[in-house]
């Protein structure tokens, strides 16, 4: 099925026997797409992830330790894949964070990986996304696109020595249009939140959760991931759900 032939969002791809997560930092996967890659794990999946950037602004303290801050993320982000039950490898690109670029080199970077992992689907940042401010999510999202089709194709890149690798959907997280929806139970539910959880050094920025937290915090932050799942699903008549846009076939 194209684009074009889809009159009506989709719901539920087959569970793939390999899945790729390409996110600019660590945490954008389990933000955006952790149920759907719990549940596919669940059933059976090797799940990978590719992080582009080292995460190394990741934090709002003028006098933190970069590299201490990079090799925890990398830690965290292990342990995210873990609680997810994510079976494939953990990938990090290393790029500077903020400073992700979307060059031909890149590309080939990241297409060797999806060469190498052959996912049948791919999952990514939506580089169409109006009003986006973080020029990383941007680039992220071209990179992926660009480097599914130099990775079909055995006459991008051949100089890598390996064999090209056409997946058979990619998924678009963070769509504005979003036409695909993946319903998720409790259980991936839960995998998502023990994900994103594992991300201990982003409490702070991206969770809102300060380090004295009583609790009351942390327990916000888990029923907003709740509700916004809810209300993905809710506009499909769905129960919860993540929601992309479908590219298919590649």
């Amino acid at each position: 099925m194209t684009m074009s032939d889809r009159s009506s969002p989709s719901v539920d791809l087959p569970v793939p026997e390999r899945a790729l997560a390409i996110g600019a930092h660590p945490d954008d996967v389990e933000f955006q797409c952790g149920a759907t890659l719990a549940k596919w794990a669940a059933a059976g999946c090797e799940v990978s992830h590719l992080v582009l950037t080292d995460g190394s602004k990741g934090s709002w303290e003028p006098a933190d330790d970069l590299a201490a801050l990079v090799a925890t993320r990398q830690d965290e982000q292990r342990a995210a894949a873990k609680a997810l039950g994510a079976t494939g490898q953990v990938v990090f690109l290393g790029r500077v964070d903020g400073e992700l670029d979307t060059s031909l080199a890149t590309q080939a970077e990241v297409a060797a990986w999806i060469r190498r992992l052959r996912p049948q689907v791919v999952l990514g940042h939506d580089p169409w996304k109006r009003y986006r401010l973080h020029p990383d999510h941007r680039a992220a999202g071209f990179l992926t696109v660009d480097a599914v089709v130099a990775a079909r194709d055995p006459h991008f890149f051949p100089e890598q020595g390996l064999v090209h690798h056409r997946p058979d959907a990619l998924l678009l997280f963070e769509a504005d249009e979003p036409d695909h929806y993946e319903t998720v139970d409790e259980a991936a539910v839960a995998a998502k939140l023990a994900g994103l959880e594992c991300h201990v050094s982003q409490f702070r920025t991206t969770m809102y959760v300060e380090p004295d937290d009583d609790g009351t915090q942390l327990e916000a932050f888990r029923a907003r991931i709740r509700t916004r799942l809810a209300e993905a699903g809710a506009h499909e008549g769905l129960g919860p759900a993540e929601r992309y846009k479908l590219i298919s076939p590649l």
